[in-house]
């Protein structure tokens, strides 16, 4: 099993199922260093202070947010930690919701829920039927990278899928970027539904990365 990011349990009412987070995808990305040229010595990011110029250790940085020009305010971590956060190390469920009703422009990451330890395993077994069963999706809270976020929970093949959600106030309103009104014949929106059927395939599984694989051309 990958490496779990997060531990924690899914609150589905009086039933508490313990899971961890792992990463739903794998990263098939070709990285590269910054080098030197001339002697191919690694090139580090160094964090300086732009008043006084000094490189600064990561026990002497913390966080501002600045609330005029030239006045900023510091948060400490101690006062983020102590700030009510009822979704801390829970998924707490809030509603159920018909999965064609979710905006796919508000799902970003997905990940797996694990059933951590045996005594999950029923509960887990309980959330899975129910959902496999409806044509339902869960709506559910929690706690992520020092903010509250809001996750929708599916299943794929037997585990439970954790997308992690934009709030509604995230999104754009796309009526500001549609085009402007054109007459479009039948014959032309006939002709592009034959196209359409002509490129339909059954799976996306033939789909691979070109560019990545004439990179490592490249680099062998």
């Amino acid at each position: 099993m990958p490496r779990p990011l997060w531990a924690g349990a899914i609150s589905f009412g009086l039933v508490t199922i313990p899971v961890k987070i792992v990463s739903a995808t794998v990263d098939h990305d070709v990285h590269f260093h910054r080098v030197h040229l001339e002697d191919m010595g690694r090139v580090r990011t160094r964090k300086v202070c732009e008043l006084d110029g000094e490189v600064l250790s990561q026990e002497e940085i913390g966080k501002g947010y600045e609330i005029a020009k030239d006045q900023t305010v510091t948060v400490t971590d101690e006062e983020l930690e102590q700030m009510p956060l009822p979704t801390a190390k829970a998924i707490e469920i809030a509603t159920f919701v018909d999965a064609e009703t979710v905006d796919p422009v508000r799902i970003s990451d997905s990940y797996y829920l694990a059933a951590d330890g045996q005594v999950a395993v029923k509960p887990y077994t309980l959330l899975r039927k129910a959902l496999e069963r409806s044509s339902k999706v869960a709506v559910a809270k929690l706690a992520w990278h020092g903010r509250e976020r809001l996750g929708l929970l599916r299943i794929r093949q037997g585990a439970i899928v954790l997308h992690s959600m934009k709030w509604p106030v995230e999104v754009r309103n796309p009526q500001e970027l549609a085009p402007r009104a054109v007459e479009v014949g039948e014959e032309e929106i006939e002709q592009a539904l034959q196209l359409a059927e002509r490129m339909t395939i059954e799976d996306l599984s033939g789909f691979h990365d070109e560019y990545r694989e004439a990179l490592e051309d490249i680099i062998a």
